[in-house]
């Protein structure tokens, strides 16, 4: 087999596993794994935990309609501002303060929207129960006891009683950031003893129009003890999860935003993703509270509703003890590649105050970190290139004799101490590093709106420019398959150039094919973020610098 196609094989297998990889392949399970797995169905199966089945109505109204049907009490802090509705005592409205649909617009990011609308999505905490005893649900009316707004310096107190004079209180706090800390108490002023279930669920009436890309997961997710657990909208309307774990964490995400419930730590509860005409996440403990005649018992859940800032979400993951709570951020299966990376590239914007001067530094350095590995690959790419002539007097020579062409080019390369197998390295050095880079750049909200110079105005967005309007001198519209600007075209021309400063191919087919691949590739990669094209641009302008000098040193002692 030719040597060229030895090449093109080896990087196009390698190319194929780490897709496979990065967007395909299932997390793989131990036996020891399955085996908890197992067990922790087993314990779900007979968990006498009642269920939260609860129908809502849907109206045909608007958000400020249903915002005004009920009584409601303001919370407001420095990232968040909403209401909490008496009427089930949940928090079904809020708003991202700093955050705006698009990149000029004033209109703010609601994630939460009341219960009786189409895309309503809430968060609601109580009790359950097996006894004949009559508790608060959604439609229940909580009085309000003392202050009446939410904010980090006051909390507040909801009130309800049944008509056996057993009071539910709640108590909900607020921080700076994200967090709502809510205390459930039970006040039994009956003569008798009851059971009791802690709970909370989070509830989404439809699912949100989703990226729909494999290298993002959008839709239901948690942490079970070690596991972690991820369903897509499609999978739950398919069929129910259920798993039991003693400690963990569980929500549903979008690109950027996170609502999340962190049950009491080292209590027994079962977790389920479900669909019944609205998709829901939700938690029951196993073991039930036992409330003796004239006692109290409490119980206490952490509520996050959060956009998916890496700083915050780590510092919630560290402050409450909060196990893989970073992972609401998608880092991926390269987590250990992508999230280093993320905590460079912030570092060098908090430098220049700019994330494309900062994309552009983390190139260099990762130019600089495979240094040494890339002049062997290159030098050994120049040696080849210079080779060509002698290799085609070789082909011309003993053309019909493989065996012994073979046997003279192995001489040629072990004379010349040159590796044809070494010009593939720096691809499949780029090629993890590129979707690391891809990642980072896709999932984390830092780069969101972030400007570039020039005519890319947000960092997370395609070009927006096409040669199809001459870059904007033509007054027309070009559609979006035709959007292929100037910063991914630049990247096409020189990975063109690049390619010509490589040995070419002795295969005319091959050669064809290699030509037109920065072609394929510019085209592919116009919808891409700005920010990813600027990358590989600029690696490939490195890239042939490096390559230049190391033509320029390098000679063979051919005859």
């Amino acid at each position: 087999m030719d040597t060229k196609n030895i090449i093109a094989a080896i990087s196009l297998s390698a190319a194929v596993i780490i897709l496979y990889g990065l967007f395909f392949a299932p997390e793989p399970q131990t036996l020891d794994q399955k085996k908890v797995l197992q067990e922790k169905n087993e314990v779900v199966q007979n968990s006498e935990a009642p269920s939260l089945e609860q129908n809502e109505e849907i109206l045909k109204i608007s958000r400020e309609d249903a915002l005004k049907e009920d009584k409601r009490i303001d919370f407001e802090n420095e990232n968040i501002k909403g209401t909490i509705s008496l009427v089930g005592g949940i928090i079904d409205d809020l708003t991202f303060k700093k955050y705006t649909e698009t990149l000029n617009g004033n209109d703010k990011i609601v994630l939460l929207h009341p219960k009786n609308i189409d895309n309503g999505y809430y968060i609601e905490t109580g009790w359950a129960t097996n006894s004949e005893v009559e508790l608060p649900n959604s439609k229940s009316l909580w009085k309000i006891k003392g202050n009446n707004k939410l904010d980090p310096n006051n909390s507040i107190r909801m009130l309800w009683t049944n008509n056996e004079g057993i009071i539910f209180e709640k108590k909900i706090s607020i921080d700076k950031q994200y967090l709502f800390t809510i205390d459930q108490k039970i006040i039994n002023n009956s003569e008798k003893i009851y059971n009791f279930y802690p709970y909370g669920q989070i509830i989404r009436n439809s699912a949100p129009e989703v990226t729909n890309f494999y290298i993002l997961h959008e839709g239901l997710l948690g942490v079970f003890d070690e596991q972690l657990v991820e369903k897509d909208y499609e999978d739950i309307e398919e069929k129910k999860y259920s798993i039991s774990a003693n400690n963990g964490w569980l929500g549903i995400t979008d690109k950027y935003w996170i609502s999340s419930l962190i049950p009491e730590k080292n209590k027994n509860f079962r977790a389920d993703f479900d669909y019944k005409n609205k998709f829901k996440a939700s938690f029951i403990e196993t073991k039930a509270i036992e409330i003796g005649a004239n006692e109290n018992k409490s119980s206490q859940i952490k509520v996050v509703v959060a956009a998916k800032e890496v700083e915050v979400i780590d510092g919630y993951a560290e402050s409450l003890n909060v196990n893989k709570f970073d992972l609401v951020i998608d880092w991926g299966w390269f987590y250990f590649l992508v999230k280093p990376l993320f905590f460079v590239i912030d570092y060098f914007f908090k430098i220049t105050g700019n994330f494309g001067i900062a994309i552009i530094l983390i190139t260099l350095c990762i130019r600089i970190a495979f240094f040494p590995l890339a002049n062997y690959s290159f030098r050994s790419m120049a040696k080849m290139k210079v080779l060509q002539p002698e290799m085609t007097r070789l082909k011309e020579l003993h053309k019909d004799d493989k065996m012994k062409l073979q046997q003279e080019m192995m001489s040629l390369y072990k004379k010349e101490k040159v590796n044809p197998a070494s010009g593939c390295l720096p691809i499949l050095i780029q090629i993890p590093f590129f979707f690391a880079i891809y990642k980072m750049l896709f999932v984390t909200i830092e780069m969101r709106h972030q400007p570039f110079f020039g005519w890319i105005h947000d960092l997370s967005e395609r070009d927006p420019t096409s040669i199809f309007n001459l870059f904007g001198l033509i007054p027309w519209d070009p559609p979006g398959f035709l959007l292929i600007g100037a910063w991914p075209i630049l990247m096409g021309v020189t990975m063109y150039l690049q390619q010509k400063l490589n040995p070419t191919p002795p295969d005319p087919v091959q050669a064809k094919i290699f030509m037109f691949f920065p072609l394929f590739l510019t085209v592919i990669l116009a919808p891409f973020p700005s920010g990813l094209v600027i990358y590989w641009t600029v690696n490939n302008l490195l890239t042939m610098a490096q390559q230049i000098v190391i033509m320029k040193k390098t000679t063979v002692k051919t005859v």
